[in-house]
C-alpha cells in the first residue's frame, strides 16, 4: 500500500462517486478480519491506514481494567501503568503489532473490498436511476421467460414482467424489443429489481406523450385513462386553449398518432373523448360511440351515481360486449352509471327506434 493506492482511491471517489472515507473504513474493517484469520487470533485489534501515505499499521487493543477476565481484550491497570503511568481504569491501551508480511495480505484484501464497493455503488446508481423513472416508459429486449415471468434486458439492469402485469394475447418472444411501464423499483442484494407492466393504464398515457407534441408541451392534458388491457381503452383529454382540438391532436393527421399507439399495444382499441367539468357532458362523451338521450344525476351529491337514457337501438352498444363500454365509462368518469333504454325509462311512451344507420352493435 502506497501513495499510488491513495491516488487510486481519490480517482474512485471522483469517477464513481464513492466517498473515499467509506472506502478507507471498509478496507480497515476487512483488514481486521483478515489479520485475525491469517494469524489465528481472537485478540482485539485495530487497523489504521494513513490517508496521506497509504501506510498500514495494526494495533493491539486492550481495555484497562482492575481485574482481568479475558486476556485477549483486557489488561490490568498495574500492567498498563508499567507501560505508561498515565493509564487509568477505563482507558484503552494500544501497541503496534504489524506483521512484516502483512502488506501482501493488505493488498489482496483492499482489492476485494474496492471491487465490492464499486459493485455496490453501481447497483446503488442503477437503483437511484430507476427509482426516479418510476411511472415512466422504458424500452427493453425480452431475455428469457421462466414460469410465466418475463425477464427483460434494460441495458444496465434486468426488468421483471410478472404474470399479473402481462396482457392476454401478447406474445413475449425472446429477443423481441418492447416498451414497458416502470411500475415499481425495489432494492435487492444482487441489485435493483425493476418491476415492469404492459397492462397498466399509465403505459397508454406515456405512449401518447411520446406521439403527441401537444401533450409534451403541456397544451393538451390527459385527464384520465380507463383500460382493460388487450381489449379497449378510454382516454379523456383537455386543453385550455380554445384554438386546440385535444381529441384531434391525439388522433393525429389521418389517425397516425393514435394508430402508432394501437400498434404498440398490438391492436388494442382506443376511444379518445374530450374532458368536461360538467358530469352530464363527461358521462355522455364517455359512453361513445353510443348516442345518449339524457343523463340524470343522483340527487345525493355524495353518491356520484347517474342514470343514462339511450335510444332503444343503442342499448347494447352503450352497455358494450359483456358490459365493457359502460364499465370503462364508469372508470373514466368516476361515476356509477346505470343504462336504461328509452322504453325502459319511459314505459308509457313508444320507444325511440329511428336508427338512420341501421343496427349498430
Amino acid at each position: 500500500m502506497n501513495t499510488e493506492f491513495i491516488t487510486a482511491i481519490d480517482e474512485l471517489e471522483h469517477e464513481r462517486g464513492i466517498p473515499k472515507e467509506v472506502l478507507f473504513s471498509a478496507i480497515e474493517s476487512a483488514l481486521v478480519s483478515a489479520y485475525k484469520k491469517n494469524y489465528g487470533t481472537a485478540e482485539n485489534v485495530r487497523v489504521n491506514i494513513d490517508r496521506e501515505t497509504g501506510d498500514i499499521d495494526v494495533f493491539m487493543r486492550r481495555d484497562v481494567v482492575e481485574e482481568v477476565f479475558d486476556p485477549f481484550i483486557e489488561v490490568s491497570v498495574e500492567d498498563a501503568k508499567e507501560i505508561d503511568p498515565e493509564y487509568e481504569i477505563g482507558d484503552v491501551l494500544e501497541y503496534q503489532v504489524t506483521p512484516q508480511d502483512f502488506g501482501r495480505i493488505a493488498a489482496q484484501t483492499a482489492k476485494q473490498v474496492v471491487v465490492q464497493k464499486i459493485r455496490e455503488a453501481e447497483r446503488g446508481m442503477v437503483f437511484d436511476t430507476y427509482v426516479e423513472r418510476q411511472g415512466e416508459l422504458t424500452t427493453g429486449v425480452i431475455q428469457r421467460v421462466s414460469n410465466e415471468t418475463v425477464f427483460v434486458n434494460l441495458g444496465r439492469t434486468e426488468g421483471i414482467l410478472p404474470p399479473n402485469e402481462q396482457v392476454r394475447g401478447e406474445r413475449y418472444e425472446v429477443n423481441r424489443r418492447m416498451k414497458f411501464y416502470i411500475m415499481d423499483v425495489r432494492r435487492n442484494p444482487k441489485g435493483p429489481q425493476v418491476f415492469l407492466s404492459r397492462s397498466h393504464p399509465g403505459l397508454v398515457k406515456r405512449l401518447f406523450e411520446l406521439e403527441v407534441p401537444e401533450i409534451q408541451d403541456g397544451i393538451v392534458v390527459i385527464k384520465n385513462v380507463a383500460r382493460e388491457a388487450g381489449s379497449r381503452t378510454k382516454m379523456a383529454v383537455w386543453s385550455d386553449d380554445e384554438q386546440i382540438d385535444p381529441v384531434g391532436s391525439c388522433v393525429g393527421p389521418r389517425g397516425l398518432r393514435v394508430q402508432a399507439v394501437c400498434d404498440e399495444l398490438f391492436g388494442e382499441k382506443i376511444d379518445i373523448i374530450s374532458w368536461s367539468e360538467f358530469p352530464e357532458e363527461l358521462i355522455e362523451a364517455a359512453l361513445s360511440p353510443a348516442k345518449v338521450e339524457h343523463v340524470f344525476l343522483s340527487e345525493n351529491p355524495d353518491e356520484k351515481a347517474a342514470t343514462v337514457v339511450v335510444p332503444d337501438y343503442q342499448l347494447s352498444l352503450a352497455i358494450g360486449k359483456e358490459g365493457q363500454n359502460v364499465r370503462l365509462a364508469a372508470k373514466l368518469t368516476g361515476w356509477k352509471i346505470d343504462i336504461k333504454s328509452h322504453t325502459q325509462y319511459y314505459p308509457g311512451e313508444a320507444g325511440y327506434v329511428d336508427d338512420p344507420y341501421g343496427d349498430e352493435q
